[in-house]
């Protein structure tokens, strides 16, 4: 195989812009944009799957990467034994009684014929299930949220390894992406995306408001982590020793080791990841999905169930955002709802993708950091510009205050300017498809 060396190029100059944030900056630094960069590089992955390979367009990545986090709270975080004798329960009989309730009407619904008697049918089913799951329901999350409601309030995990809810993650966010799918597959593309964005804004609905089950906008905090944390790798000698050869001091010597534990993690995940991706698109499935991609009329006269084949990959695609969901909670340590953003989510995962070269596996891992190093430097770069431009102004001027508050929006210039040029003069990407 011919190494391309100037995908190899762009991959080093990557790495070089690293290596000067480290040294004219920190090294603390260049490793939280490393490890984002990799985690938004396995989201974009997901996405490059459903677009790239299949032309799906999917702009509910926010919900199924919140869907991912959650998997975090509801496996490693330890079990509220209070709220549990309280209305552990009840809770988890409501929630079950609602969705036997959502299949009873599916099954009247494909069992009767069509008619008033069946619409009446279903709507009695409806009506009788929510009362009845609303008995046990509300009572037990009421009596669940007033256990300690300033630190708890909420059902908890199950205490397991955290690391144990990156898989499920990935499970919880393609349960979702089946149920969207069976939906809005099949019907014209923009169904699709109007499906995945009213989803995910459930999604984070849910997440805001239904306290019991992970403590809504009060968040959850002090998530246990798969990486020894710095203020606990301090005490040890063997870090101080380090700290003493290398001159630097104890609390940044521990904050480096642990975002480089992080850093391994992430990059034996997204590692595994491309490789199977590889593998898959240019196995006999991968030429078949862009057959699919390029002319679903063909593909159907050809006997391919295109409907069943986009429901594989948008189930796919889902996981994968749902791993690194769940990968970011894990490093932050915490479950914020409110911090769940279409911008940060979404928009910017696409020009990831865009920007990188869609359909193509490696490109949506260099877009991914290229752009993440944008967003991160863009507000600080346009700060310091301001700075320059302003220098001759009074300190007291309205105009120099008003520019210098401004500065923060540099960065939405800036990743709409870069997306731009981008389409002009590389529509492809920087890595094209081949």
């Amino acid at each position: 195989m011919t190494v391309n060396w100037r995908n190899v190029g762009l991959f080093g100059a990557m790495a070089l812009v690293l290596v000067l944030v480290a040294a004219l900056q920190s090294w603390q630094l260049a490793l939280t944009i490393l490890n984002m960069s990799l985690i938004s590089a396995i989201m974009a992955l997901g996405v490059n799957m459903q677009w790239g390979y299949a032309g799906l367009f999917n702009v509910g990545i926010m919900g199924f990467t919140a869907v991912g986090g959650l998997a975090v709270v509801l496996i490693g975080v330890p079990p509220v034994t209070e709220a549990w004798a309280v209305g552990g329960l009840g809770a988890i009989l409501g929630v079950l009684l609602g969705i036997a309730t959502i299949f009873g009407a599916m099954i009247v619904y494909q069992r009767m014929a069509p008619g008033r008697l069946r619409g009446a049918a279903i709507v009695a089913v409806v009506v009788v299930g929510w009362i009845v799951a609303r008995y046990f329901f509300a009572p037990a999350t009421q009596a669940i949220q007033a256990v300690n409601p300033a630190s708890e309030g909420f059902l908890g995990g199950l205490g397991l390894p955290v690391i144990l809810a990156w898989p499920v993650g990935a499970l919880f966010a393609a349960a979702a992406a089946w149920m969207v799918g069976k939906v809005s597959l099949g019907l014209r593309s923009d169904y699709l995306a109007i499906a995945t964005l009213g989803i995910s804004e459930i999604i984070i609905a849910v997440l805001k408001h239904e306290r019991w089950l992970a403590r809504g906008v009060n968040n959850v905090t002090g998530i246990p982590r798969p990486v020894t944390r710095p203020v606990d790798l301090q005490p040890q000698p063997w870090v101080q020793e380090l700290a003493a050869r290398l001159g630097w001091t104890v609390s940044e010597t521990a904050a480096i080791l642990s975002a480089l534990g992080y850093t391994a993690l992430f990059a034996i995940v997204l590692g595994a990841l491309i490789w199977l991706a590889e593998k898959a698109l240019n196995s006999p499935w991968g030429r078949m999905m862009r057959a699919i991609r390029d002319n679903e009329t063909a593909a159907r006269a050809m006997g391919k169930n295109v409907t069943k084949r986009h429901l594989n990959i948008f189930i796919l695609g889902s996981a994968v955002c749902g791993l690194a969901g769940a990968m970011m909670v894990s490093l932050d340590g915490q479950l914020t709802p409110v911090s769940y953003e279409p911008l940060r989510f979404t928009f910017l995962i696409w020009v990831m993708v865009i920007v990188g070269g869609s359909g193509n596996n490696w490109g949506s891992v260099l877009g991914a950091m290229a752009i993440w190093f944008l967003w991160v430097q863009a507000e600080p770069a346009g700060r310091a510009f301001m700075d320059f431009v302003t220098s001759w102004m009074h300190e007291d001027s309205g105009l120099r205050a008003h520019l210098l508050v401004q500065s923060a929006h540099t960065r939405l210039i800036i990743m709409g300017t870069a997306l731009l040029l981008m389409l002009r003069f590389a529509p492809r990407g920087l890595i094209p498809e081949r």
